[in-house]
């Protein structure tokens, strides 16, 4: 096999925010679109416009001002929603329409009720028309792991005369396995005439832990696009991991003789991005990106390391976007030293928002003697989302005693608005915060997962504290950072009851999301 690039298909926006309450907002979509062009993601997914008219904004404004890659909305094969997505898609650089239609048996007994022959017809009108707004169109035949292979090799045959231009292969619920997966493309490579004409595209999710697996399977049989998510974040176990999948075409090149376009440096800082906007969490040991992933405390690894790094080491940690040593900061830092650290943490900041970090760092300089470089990501990551909060806190008085009911005074602002509540109640004094929080916002809640970590090391590290609250029966995340850790907590369910004002008032005519 030549050496091939294949195309990184991102679906974050779309598949990833599918996760329980991994909802964005639309400037918050913006920030991750920006982030996934300057990592080199041929393709953004930015949404599914006819879902609801958040969805449909956020694909717009994407296209309004992401430039760099090509950005793609979804849609069913159905006059409605291909019209919509092109209204969203009109102002982009480069646009792609996404049609899909289910294809398996189960799918069309159950879902659909359709033959297959009104399969056929609907997948080619849906094409045609998505190809009368754009030249750029992709299809994908749902669930085509366990669709019949004969009439895969149909449908995608015809969708290609229609006028796509990838076609996608879906995994929809993570059912196949690697050989199962090979055969299945080499099938329509060796099968669908016309297969030629276009980019074979696979999208795997990770119900068996399966979907890098397979993903690279599909790629030694042809497929030249990988459609994948930052962290691996998406419906139930989520999707094809967009770090570990780029990494393992770049290490073992050797092997695949394929690469990419992404500018491998920036993978950490797009998944700490991903994360705290999510508030989805990544796992200590998870490949690429996990905190553990180049950690080293065996003594065997470690005697091995000291000696020659490639004995334990399969990659450079600074290859992926991991800083070569935690550099510490004080108070006494500058800020050219500081600015310095930020670039070499990948981010780029304005010079208002380097003096803003610089202030913030000075401040957290003075309650604790070194500030790491997870402490400054900490900083630079909570910052410039303030000013999208609904409130904020201005100080609050917690007393909290042995077997007496604790005691909170709490002031919040929002904007000119200033509210101060006393309130007797609660378990403890997180409890006793929320309860004064619910009292202060009048959003009442029920909490469903409260998690504390600690960012740094040291007795004066930063507390990390994120929490999913239930709200009408949809699932928010927050997150909060403070030396402090009930500080910290009270900032993370403000966060969340933040995300709950936010969409109250909005229509609630969202489409129910699809998993292709």
């Amino acid at each position: 096999m030549s050496d091939r690039v294949i195309k990184i298909f991102d679906t974050t926006l779309r598949d990833g925010e599918q996760s329980p309450g991994a909802s964005m907002n639309i400037a918050e979509k913006l920030e991750i679109a920006q982030v996934l062009a300057d990592l080199g993601v041929d393709i953004i997914e930015a949404g599914f416009p006819i879902a609801s008219p958040g969805d449909f904004e956020a694909v717009h404004q994407i296209s309004k001002q992401v430039r760099g890659a090509t950005i793609c909305g979804l849609a069913r094969c159905n006059e409605q929603d291909i019209d919509r997505a092109w209204e969203a898609l009109r102002p982009a650089e480069r646009s792609r329409i996404h049609v899909f239609l289910a294809t398996s048996a189960i799918h069309r007994e159950f879902k659909l009720k359709m033959d297959k022959d009104e399969i056929v017809r609907r997948a080619v009108a849906g094409v045609k028309r998505a190809a009368s707004y754009t030249p750029d169109v992709e299809f994908s035949p749902e669930d085509a792991a366990r669709t019949e292979v004969d009439f895969l090799c149909t449908v995608v045959e015809a969708a290609i005369n229609a006028g796509a231009t990838t076609v996608n292969i879906p995994d929809t619920v993570g059912y196949a396995t690697p050989a199962h997966m090979a055969k299945v493309i080499r099938t329509l490579r060796e099968r669908v005439a016309n297969i030629d004409r276009a980019v074979i595209s696979i999208h795997c999710h990770n119900d068996l832990g399966l979907a890098v697996a397979n993903s690279l399977a599909a790629v030694e049989e042809g497929a030249g696009q990988i459609e994948c998510t930052i962290n691996g974040i998406g419906e139930r176990a989520g999707n094809c991991s967009l770090e570990e999948v780029v990494m393992a075409l770049r290490t073992r090149h050797d092997y695949y003789k394929c690469d990419t376009k992404i500018n491998t440096t920036r993978l950490v800082p797009a998944s700490r991005l991903v994360s705290n906007v999510t508030g989805l969490l990544v796992q200590r040991n998870k490949a690429i990106v996990g905190r553990n992933a180049f950690a080293h405390e065996a003594g065997i690894h470690q005697d091995g390391m000291l000696k020659e790094r490639t004995t334990y080491e399969i990659m450079n940690p600074e290859d992926v976007g991991w800083s070569k040593t935690d550099l510490v900061l004080g108070k006494h830092s500058g800020r050219a030293a500081l600015g310095d650290r930020v670039r070499a943490l990948g981010y780029q900041l304005t010079p208002d928002q380097l003096n803003t970090l610089f202030d913030q760092f000075k401040a957290l300089a003075d309650k604790k003697k070194e500030v790491y470089d997870a402490d400054l990501v900490a900083l630079i990551e909570q910052g410039g989302r303030d000013e999208q909060e609904v409130w904020q806190i201005e100080k609050y008085r917690l007393t909290c005693l042995t077997d007496e009911v604790p005691s909170v005074r709490l002031t919040l602002r929002r904007g000119q608005e200033v509210r101060t509540v006393d309130v007797n109640a609660g378990d403890g004094p997180f409890d006793a915060l929320f309860w004064a929080i619910e009292q202060s916002t009048g959003v009442n809640v029920v909490c469903r997962d409260f998690n504390v970590h600690s960012l740094t090391v040291g007795k004066e590290a930063q507390g990390e504290v994120t929490v999913e609250i239930e709200h009408n029966g949809q699932l928010y995340r927050g997150r909060g950072v403070s030396t402090d850790s009930i500080e910290a907590a009270a900032k993370a369910f403000l966060n969340a009851i933040n995300r709950v004002a936010a969409t109250l008032g909005r229509p609630a005519d969202r489409v129910s999301p699809h998993n292709i």
